[in-house]
């Protein structure tokens, strides 16, 4: 006879199969690679995003350049080029963390009713998520740049 299998986190019970064990392992870390995986999603965001305001405002400064040594006629037309870059940008961040934000909610609520329903084992908090922390810092540049292109202040202008 073999010895009972004993889970890593508490010892066997008496309805305990090694492979109810691993399933229940398997599923637990599945969570953690959709977790992952919506990191990445918004990590693609943000850099999308970034490209978007970043390519914004330096378009916005070399056409004003340009206008300031008087080599562009049009008025706004660098601005509002430049601006709505900006603002396609902060737009698509700002559905993005709303996105992993409901998407975080939906998975940490799902973990949550299978382990009460014993389908998974123990409970792990997802960690602090730094993707969403750069998400919401960039955001706020973004938020910034736009200001500095309207009104022409800021740490940019």
């Amino acid at each position: 006879m073999s010895e009972p299998f004993i889970p890593l986190h508490g010892k066997a019970s008496a309805g305990d199969d090694e492979s109810v064990v691993l399933s229940s392992r398997r599923t637990g870390m599945s969570f953690q690679r959709t977790r992952l995986s919506a990191e990445r999603t918004l990590m693609s965001v943000v850099r999308t995003s970034l490209s978007m305001i970043s390519f914004g405002f330096t378009i916005f400064s070399f056409f004003a350049t340009l206008q300031r040594d008087q080599l562009l006629r049009r008025a706004h037309a660098p601005r509002n080029f430049g601006l709505a870059l900006i603002m396609l940008g902060v737009a698509i961040l700002t559905v993005g963390i709303a996105y992993h934000v409901q998407f975080m909610r939906q998975l940490r609520h799902e973990r949550s009713a299978m382990a009460e329903e014993g389908l998974i084992r123990g409970h792990t908090d997802f960690p602090v998520s730094y993707t969403l922390i750069v998400a919401v810092l960039l955001l706020l540049v973004g938020l910034t740049a736009i200001a500095a292109v309207v009104f022409d202040f800021g740490p940019f202008g």
